[in-house]
């Protein structure tokens, strides 16, 4: 895939027993306490630097609810990014850069996000995570696993009902004790 081409990224942070939230749908065990000596540094500028290169944001509803929960403590973490929340309620949107969509995903994808978007991130949930699989609408997964074993909550990977080959791409260690796989999806 060359830089200039379209392409849907799934990003979730994991435990490393998989689990992307624990049964509260808290996420309290994001912030770690681990260290790592050979890990990468990460500094606040490398990060806006690449998060410049997202141009548009998908999520379910029930992240999109979470995250306006946590940006009430932290900001909206998704910044002026053009954001799509994938539901069929009706939520609040106070953002002009965000929009709710309810129609088919294939839609979405072919008719209105690669025409307008290269670098697409699809940030939750785990049942959109099996859509965008199944239905071979996304590119990459990208899985940054926290150094922690929750034991119990919601699975990033549940049921998605085949085998699903794909391609080591890269792989990164963090001082913080988070490792970050990114896999190509063979189609």
């Amino acid at each position: 895939m060359t830089a200039d081409e379209f392409k849907i990224t799934i990003h979730m942070v994991s435990s490393l027993d998989g689990y992307i939230a624990k049964k509260d749908n808290s996420v309290s065990w994001f912030e770690t306490s681990d260290s790592y000596e050979k890990g990468v540094t990460v500094t606040e500028q490398d990060a806006k630097e690449f998060l410049k290169t997202i141009d548009c944001y998908i999520m379910g509803s029930r992240t999109y609810e979470l995250a306006l929960e946590l940006s009430k403590s932290y900001g909206w973490v998704y910044g002026d990014v053009p954001t799509i929340v994938l539901t069929h309620r009706k939520l609040p949107v106070d953002r002009p850069n965000i929009e709710t969509y309810s129609g088919d995903l294939d839609k979405l994808v072919n008719e209105r996000l690669k025409p307008n978007y290269k670098n697409v991130w699809l940030v939750g949930g785990a049942e959109l995570t099996k859509d965008f699989i199944r239905l071979n609408l996304a590119d990459e997964i990208r899985q940054s696993i926290l150094p922690v074993i929750l034991g119990d909550g919601t699975p990033f990977f549940d049921q998605i009902g085949y085998e699903q080959a794909l391609h080591l791409k890269d792989v990164r260690a963090y001082k913080n004790g988070m490792v970050e796989l990114c896999y190509e999806i063979r189609k």
